[in-house]
């Protein structure tokens, strides 16, 4: 198709660096479908809100893909702080694209989608939505401590999924969820499995070599996690089975580094810090090494340095880091839960784990660790899984999506004429 898709990702920008604060999956999704669609001849602005006062109107990323900052009107909010300015979000898009003529509109998260909900049907164009998480499934699967969402995001997630020309799930998983903890009509789901950069997550020239670029000793087993440092992604299931490992195996305690790279989500600054301390009061704070978020071009050589990468999130849409991970020749050790059973290919890229019993994660970790043979195996796994989620691929299906409820609208249209 040829068109103009506004796409709208409201609390957090596509420029955003992921792991840091709201950033993460979502800013990778969006702004490498939306460059995949522009090169097949698409239009797509990415509307976000503006943050900072020095940032300008429109920033063209590459040809056909433009980001465009519109005011939110109370100052540098946090995402917690957006939903009681829903109506005036939606009121400054309105006035932004009410003339530009677009052909659909694309929303990322609950919030966008509620602020997109008046616009799209003002206009009369179609509104598609892509949730990435759902408070429904999020609460049914809640890290201890962790706070649920609140009701007023519940209640926002159903009224998309009900106002929605097609909702966009990442796997079949998510699709089943949205019909039914959202009673979602099934007609309107459609699955489009993330992506990942086939260019840019290779192999490399091996281990031995990245371990070098990022100044990592070549004996030692290396097992990361990247990914924001929250509650609901698990990074002190791996702290607190690193723990177990070496107790039960004190001979890998002076061979193991465990890296926890990425940084404070949303409101919650104090969690790098919690966990630092978990680490100094487990005694493996010499095992435990802590990271900030690093550019994505830098992540390769952390992925391709790690002999395994862990992904011990308790709800995840689909998981971008193992799939990155697995594209880079590393082996994924994954929770058994939601989009992770598709990225991660059980036994054959990596393992998925049930549940977050740390002495359960401490025995899968140390049996990996022990056996290269089959590390080996994963490797080559993992390399073949990756190779078929390929960001052209969703960009292809997506805009698959953006035809079928352009022309259904077009012929609601012309019917409701006559």
């Amino acid at each position: 198709m040829n068109g103009r898709i506004a796409t709208l990702m409201v609390h957090t920008s596509p420029l955003d660096q992921p792991g840091i604060g709201d950033a993460g999956g979502m800013n990778i999704y969006v702004l490498e479908s939306a460059q995949r669609m522009a090169a097949m001849g698409v239009e797509v602005d990415i509307f976000t809100r503006r943050t900072e006062n020095k940032s300008p109107d429109i920033i063209e990323i590459s040809k056909g893909v433009r980001v465009r900052y519109f005011e939110c009107g109370h100052g540098n909010l946090t995402k917690e702080q957006l939903p009681v300015h829903i109506v005036g979000l939606s009121k400054e898009f309105m006035r932004i694209i009410k003339d530009e003529n677009y052909d659909a509109i694309h929303s990322h998260y609950w919030i966008s989608g509620k602020v997109a909900m008046p616009v799209a049907a003002q206009l009369g164009i179609p509104l598609v939505h892509t949730m990435h998480t759902m408070a429904r499934v999020k609460n049914l699967n809640l890290a201890e401590g962790e706070t649920p969402e609140p009701m007023i995001r519940v209640q926002g997630e159903t009224q998309v999924a009900a106002a929605a020309q097609a909702l966009i799930a990442n796997t079949d998983a998510e699709a089943a969820s949205l019909v039914s903890l959202y009673d979602a009509c099934p007609d309107t789901v459609h699955v489009v499995n993330p992506g990942v950069d086939l260019y840019t997550f290779t192999p490399g020239f091996g281990r031995k070599a990245a371990r070098e670029h990022i100044g990592t000793p070549s004996d030692r087993f290396v097992v990361t996690f990247v990914g924001r440092i929250q509650p609901h992604k698990g990074p002190e299931v791996l702290i607190r089975a690193a723990a177990e490992l070496v107790k039960h195996s004190p001979h890998m305690r002076p061979k193991l580094i465990v890296n926890i790279i990425g940084g404070a989500s949303g409101a919650n600054t104090e969690e790098v810090e919690r966990l630092k301390e978990l680490a100094t009061w487990l005694g493996i704070d010499d095992v435990v090494h802590f990271a900030p978020p690093v550019p994505r071009a830098d992540l390769v050589h952390w992925y391709r340095a790690a002999d395994l990468v862990a992904v011990p999130s308790y709800s995840e849409s689909f998981g971008l880091v193992a799939l990155e991970a697995q594209a880079c020749g590393t082996p994924v050790i994954a929770t058994a839960v939601g989009g992770l059973r598709t990225a991660v290919a059980d036994g054959i890229s990596g393992v998925l784990v049930d549940g977050h019993d740390p002495k359960a994660w401490s025995s899968v970790i140390a049996r990996l660790l022990q056996e290269p043979q089959r590390r080996v195996l994963l490797s080559m796994g993992a390399i073949e899984h990756a190779s078929h989620f390929g960001w052209d691929a969703t960009a292809r299906e997506t805009l698959d999506i953006y035809d079928e409820v352009i022309t259904q609208n077009n012929a609601t249209a012309k019917i409701a004429g006559q």
